[in-house]
């Protein structure tokens, strides 16, 4: 149950955003009072979607940077707010241009095929981009007979290496939250809960991945945790998408395969800064045009390839 001085703030974000006409876009490991003031609740690849089809001019990404870099390249004439600009993505900043530059000149024919969890200006130098929702659809499509860069997360590109049975290169970069979970972990829940579904984020090592009932992104972690006949469920990614499957399946009994599955950057944003850049219209995201025009061709070309 909520404190007054909490519902207090959850009041007045829901009467700002009406008064300033804000549309609010989440991810799901965002807490889940901020997933419930949100306008719309999704994966990377959804909210890109979402932000691109805003019904407002005004959108506050309550996500990690790069997410709201994404809506800020896709919307250009909107105003894009993060409400803290602090919260980032250790996998991808990892990555360099000059590394992007320097595969390229050994396979000057290689497609550069980003996760969508990268900086504007890694989108800018890549051919297309993916999500974990989508990187096989996407990358079944491109030409077999073209080398493939894959940009983190490695365990995803391995993972969708597995599925095509196709060549790829990978930078060695990985979820830090998602690669610390074990096959050890996963072993000792299931003999907890003989008989549970285990269902595991392609970010995850593929010897977790080896052990999985299901393997999918957020949002096919959320749908398949609906159909499942299986009462006890296993879920492997970020705790905050428990918040969504709860809600959908309340009969169902949750078990997060591990307590450290935090990411503590999703976290930094809070239902009180999200009220704070409210109340100031900040913090307004920006991206250089000449790399926003780039970017956008890759994060266009997603939406295509994936729809």
């Amino acid at each position: 149950m909520k404190s007054q001085s909490d519902q207090r703030i959850i009041d007045r974000i829901l009467a700002l955003k009406k008064e300033k006409s804000v549309y609010i876009i989440a991810h799901y490991y965002q807490v889940p009072d901020i997933q419930d003031i949100a306008d719309f609740v999704g994966d990377s690849y959804a909210m890109a979607v979402a932000a691109k089809n805003s019904p407002l001019e005004t959108i506050l990404v309550a996500g990690v940077d790069f997410m709201a870099e994404s809506a800020a390249i896709l919307c250009p004439g909107k105003t894009v707010l993060t409400p803290e600009p602090g919260a980032t993505c250790p996998m991808a900043n990892a990555i360099r241009v000059e590394d992007i530059e320097a595969y390229k000149e050994q396979h000057p024919d290689a497609l550069i095929v980003s996760y969508v969890n990268t900086p504007a200006a890694i989108k800018a130098v890549s051919d297309v981009c993916v999500t974990s929702s989508n990187a096989v659809k996407i990358i079944s499509k491109l030409p077999k007979d073209v080398p493939i860069f894959f940009i983190p997360d490695e365990n995803l590109g391995r993972y969708v290496q597995g599925q095509l049975d196709r060549k790829m290169d990978f930078f060695p970069s990985s979820c830090p939250i998602h690669a610390a979970l074990t096959p050890e972990t996963i072993a000792l829940r299931k003999l907890e809960h003989p008989g549970a579904e285990v269902m595991v984020h392609p970010e995850c090592r593929p010897e977790v991945i080896q052990m999985a009932d299901y393997v999918g992104s957020t949002a096919g972690i959320i749908s398949h945790a609906c159909k499942c006949p299986q009462q006890e469920l296993i879920i492997a990614t970020e705790c905050g998408i428990m918040h969504k499957i709860e809600e959908l399946n309340p009969d169902k009994k949750l078990i997060l395969a591990d307590p450290e599955l935090v990411c503590a950057d999703m976290k930094k944003i809070t239902p009180e800064k999200i009220l704070y850049s409210l109340e100031h219209m900040e913090t307004k995201v920006t991206v250089p045009e000449d790399i926003r025009v780039k970017a956008a061709v890759a994060l266009e070309k997603m939406i295509e390839l994936a729809s």
